[in-house]
């Protein structure tokens, strides 16, 4: 079961909000971002996250095999290997950002370190547009191996998650995902990934529509989708975000695979929504299909389409700039500073949690 955030310390965020020494509403988003970290913690003020943790999914996926990215999908393991040495983009905007990041080998293609493939599922999943990508076992096992993951590291001390992916050829999986849960058609979800040409975009969109001939079939039921059109990698995310929104921990959602994931989260866990920030808006054309329907507002819009949890860190300083505006203003009264009048006091800071 999922709580609900804190609607007391809500309450008292916006009322702060119009104590502090600025005209009502004139930090626009950061006031909203304050608000919303406020009711997570359950506190007023809030504080900046000081624990934040970045969990990297890595798998391969049998559809790669196919040409849809423009990468062998040798590289999977070798990112992972890079990851975890601290040479990738991910781990150089998460200590931009005060994170530590872990990678975990769910279905990589190879021999990864064995700290990092203690809950390996097995060598790459399925091709899906023409096989299950997973066994029923295999998908029950990756879902609770996200679980047991997001456990670990909230007990471990983290007090805001992030869920990054790595892997060749997984924003097709992703493509079906939210095609499924979203009734869209596959040239509507389907990008250019890694940067594939015409020829390969054309692949790989018959391949996502071929996978969603067979998804759509069980689309009711987030396990049976998984296994059919998901994997290892994205099924243990799907199972890490549902266990941290069960456990009160706020999250920021990456791009578009990350968002794919959240999708059959939340049928998996009803509400989990509703302790998720999204991060950014992925160039994927998914990633706004993802947005739309889950009613999320990403906090940054650069263009971005990297994966690896690239996005949700890259917003995070934002975030913790808001957490601080809120914590550490002074209010009018303190600093002596007269108010505003009635009329004046009314600013545009969100009342639902949604943003």
């Amino acid at each position: 079961m999922v709580p609900q955030p804190d609607e007391q310390a809500h309450r008292q965020a916006i009322a702060r909000h119009g104590e502090l020494t600025k005209p009502a509403g004139s930090l626009g988003r950061l006031e909203e971002l304050g608000v919303w970290v406020a009711a997570r913690q359950g506190v007023c003020p809030p504080r900046p996250f000081a624990r934040p943790r970045v969990v990297v999914f890595a798998g391969d996926h049998g559809v790669a095999d196919d040409g849809v990215s423009a990468y062998p999908k040798e590289v999977t393991a070798q990112m992972v290997a890079n990851i975890r040495s601290g040479g990738a983009a991910v781990n150089a905007l998460a200590a931009n950002a005060g994170a530590s990041v872990r990678v975990v080998d769910m279905a990589v293609d190879g021999t990864t370190a064995e700290a990092v493939s203690a809950h390996k599922v097995r060598r790459s999943s399925g091709a899906l547009h023409t096989e299950d990508a997973l066994t029923p076992e295999q998908a029950r096992s990756a879902v609770l191996a996200g679980r047991t993951l997001a456990d670990e590291e909230i007990d471990a001390g983290a007090d805001l998650l992030v869920a990054g992916d790595m892997g060749i050829g997984n924003t097709t999986p992703a493509a079906v995902l939210t095609a499924a849960l979203t009734s869209s058609e596959p040239v509507a979800v389907v990008g250019r990934g890694t940067g594939i040409d015409d020829a390969a975009w054309m692949r790989k969109t018959a391949a996502v529509r071929d996978g969603l001939r067979r998804a759509r079939r069980v689309a009711h039921d987030p396990l049976a989708l998984l296994r059919t059109a998901g994997g290892a990698d994205l099924a243990a995310m799907a199972g890490f975000l549902a266990r941290a929104s069960a456990r009160g921990t706020p999250v920021i959602l990456d791009g578009m695979v990350v968002g794919a994931a959240a999708l059959v989260a939340e049928e998996l866990a009803p509400g989990a929504v509703r302790w998720w920030l999204a991060g950014h808006r992925s160039v994927e054309p998914a990633a706004s299909i993802v947005l739309d329907q889950l009613d999320l507002r990403p906090v940054l819009d650069l263009d971005m389409r990297l994966g690896e949890g690239s996005g949700a860190v890259t917003a995070l300083p934002v975030v913790n700039a808001a957490v601080r505006v809120l914590a550490e203003m002074s209010t009018f009264a303190q600093a002596g500073i007269q108010g505003p009048t009635a009329d004046e006091a009314v600013g545009p800071v969100a009342s639902g949690s949604g943003d």
